[in-house]
């Protein structure tokens, strides 16, 4: 496996973007490509690359990038979380890997984890010729019947952030920014009790990542819902949930293995929101995402 940088251009915006190549595919032939990048306020470097390598260890290219204003790509403000400039972003990462020579673009797949879980969703229901999706612990769209209502004081002052951030860039001013990530005392926009534990881990040492996103992304989030667009799927898709997760209702996942026309759908006992990324968890299901990629990547050109 070799990795080479391979950034791409989004709506007049560079996007850092890694290529891990497989050393040798049956046949000598191209490699399909899977596009791959983070969930909410993740950056590429945060465990992706351990993702990329499994698969690429199976003979399939990976395509990892940033989102703009994120980690190695361009923009402002930094660490802007919006789900349409991420869906833009998405496709223009699909047109790029389509045409990498040294790739088979014909054989395409999707890989989200967590917020891009949901992109992968939207994205493979909006573009022709993606083969496979891969949807891993999927953030799929609020349901005030499935959600939790936060306490009242903590949701009023992310609410006025989000205002204030509004305000500020309506005049041109700088964001106005919130943390992405903090412990249950803390106020963030994630912040149950295994979050913070969770992204110290996934944080590699020498990281720019920040721990802060413009305040205005409670707006654009309670209008996304990938479940939405789930039944125009037409290709194959592996969802996977965890059972015990605690930012994700498991009748949300559930909901969109339903509405999925081609649908294998893992439910993962006992597992939280943040345990396929490391250790034990993870060895299981990237082998599980691997095998069900080489289905229908591989098998499917033999």
């Amino acid at each position: 496996m070799r990795r080479t940088d391979s950034d791409f251009v989004s709506q007049g915006t560079r996007c850092g973007a890694w290529v891990f190549m497989p050393e040798a595919t049956p046949g000598g032939s191209p490699p399909p490509i899977v596009v791959m990048a983070h969930g909410f306020g993740g950056q590429r470097e945060m465990r992706l690359p351990a993702f990329a390598e499994r698969f690429a260890s199976r003979g399939i290219a990976v395509l990892v990038f940033d989102y703009r204003c994120f980690g190695a790509s361009d923009g402002t403000p930094r660490n802007w979380i919006d789900p349409s400039r991420h869906l833009a972003d998405w496709r223009a990462a699909v047109d790029h890997a389509r045409s990498l020579p040294e790739v088979d673009g014909s054989r395409l797949g999707l890989w989200g984890t967590s917020f891009s879980g949901g992109h992968v969703l939207a994205t493979a229901a909006a573009l022709d010729g993606v083969s496979a999706v891969v949807s891993q612990v999927p953030f799929v769209g609020f349901d005030s019947s499935q959600t939790p209502r936060p306490p009242l004081g903590p949701a009023l002052r992310i609410l006025g952030a989000g205002c204030i951030d509004r305000v500020r860039g309506a005049l041109g001013a700088s964001p106005h920014y919130i943390r992405i990530v903090g412990t249950p005392d803390e106020l963030a926009l994630m912040n149950t009790p295994d979050a913070m534990d969770a992204f110290n881990e996934l944080v590699p040492a020498g990281s720019d990542w920040r721990n802060e996103t413009p305040a205005r992304v409670i707006f654009t989030m309670q209008r996304y819902r990938p479940l939405d667009d789930a039944e125009h799927i037409t290709c194959p898709v592996l969802l996977v949930a965890a059972e015990n997760d605690s930012l994700i209702p498991i009748a949300s996942v559930d909901a969109a293995a339903q509405k999925i026309p081609d649908c294998e759908y893992v439910r993962l006992p006992n597992i939280g929101h943040f345990e396929p990324y490391t250790g034990d968890v993870f060895a299981r299901v990237a082998n599980l995402e691997a095998d069900f990629l080489c289905r229908h990547l591989l098998q499917a050109s033999d």
